[in-house]
């Protein structure tokens, strides 16, 4: 048996029509910055729905973070975020989303080149902004953990960052917004979320057996509904709504599925 703590600040907001939310989980005075990949968010009516649920607090967009979120991407965002005061960030995608907004969270307030929160692994990150996040694509597990991948494309460089300051504050998981997804990236999130599982479940000699429970658990049921996604998006990740209600690692499952203090989270599409 190893010795572990366990922390994990992040309030989830699961279930049908919780993006209504926000008006509650973001302060009043907030000036947000959202963060958010291509224009699907915007196209599906997600985008609209979260800034008509912030009411009138100041909103400014930031769009185009890529599937892997670059370190030159994201340093337009932290330009933002200085120049115009904002203190508060909301991520509004799927895991590559969530990460870049990590990084931009520390950055933003980083003394010195932000580059070396990578090169040190986020080990110097000591504070950042308040952030929450909007769940649109269900694989990776970043919306309620402290890791975030970010690659420099000047260098070729993907490195990996951990702090317990990048725990989004709350993240919203309805689970409809999966329904607006194409063919393709329900089925990459289905490969994501399997070969994560995997690599913990196989990785890890940890003598964790109810961690091994669930993550064969999930593995049965991404094998189970694999063919139904594609197809069918709303079968695969709504019939078990109540399930997954129950238990929301069965949907997106990074805290069920790793053993406390071990693996590393790497950012999906």
């Amino acid at each position: 048996m190893n010795n572990f703590d366990f922390y994990n600040p992040t309030r989830i907001a699961f279930g049908e029509g919780k993006i209504a939310a926000l008006d509650t989980l973001v302060p009043a005075d907030a000036k947000v910055l959202i963060l958010f990949g291509g224009e699907s968010a915007r196209r599906t009516g997600t985008l609209g729905e979260v800034e008509a649920a912030l009411g009138n607090r100041q909103v400014q967009l930031f769009g185009g973070i890529e599937p892997n979120p670059s370190f030159e991407t994201l340093m337009e965002a932290v330009t933002i975020v200085q120049r115009d005061g904002i203190d508060y960030l909301l991520a509004v995608g799927g895991g590559s989303v969530i990460d870049g907004t990590k990084f931009v969270a520390a950055a933003s307030v980083f003394d010195g080149d932000a580059w070396d929160i990578l090169l040190k692994g986020g080990t110097n990150i000591h504070r950042a902004l308040p952030f929450g996040s909007v769940l649109t694509l269900p694989a990776t597990g970043s919306e309620m953990n402290k890791g975030a991948v970010v690659t420099r494309k000047s260098l070729q460089a993907k490195l990996p960052f951990h702090s317990e300051h990048v725990f989004p504050q709350f993240s919203v998981l309805d689970p409809t917004k999966s329904f607006t997804l194409p063919p393709r990236q329900v089925a990459n999130g289905v490969v994501d979320a399997f070969v994560h599982i995997v690599e913990q479940y196989l990785t890890y000699p940890a003598s964790a057996p109810v961690q091994d429970r669930f993550a064969e658990g999930l593995l049965q049921t991404l094998i189970r509904h694999r063919s139904a996604g594609p197809e069918r998006p709303g079968k695969l990740f709504g019939a078990r709504r109540s399930d997954v209600g129950r238990h929301p690692g069965a949907q997106w499952p990074d805290w069920c599925r790793r053993s406390p203090g071990l693996g590393h989270t790497h950012a999906g599409p």
